[in-house]
């Protein structure tokens, strides 16, 4: 996900895209401790992307 993308979306649309990566990274973990395989990369990424979503709901509440 490009940060420029994050840049269209209001507030509300910004929660629920932060509540999916973070239950698809804890989702993440929890294949991990089951024993089964996950890409490292698809967890960083996760992580990233939840980060450019905090970053821009920052932002939009300096704003106001």
């Amino acid at each position: 996900m490009k940060f420029s993308d994050l840049l269209q979306k209001d507030a509300g649309e910004l929660y629920k895209i932060c509540t999916d990566l973070k239950r698809a990274h804890m989702n993440m973990r929890l294949l991990i401790k089951t024993g089964q395989e996950v890409k490292t990369s698809a967890m960083r990424a996760c992580r990233k992307d939840v980060a450019r979503v905090k970053t821009r709901l920052t932002q939009l509440a300096k704003k106001k």
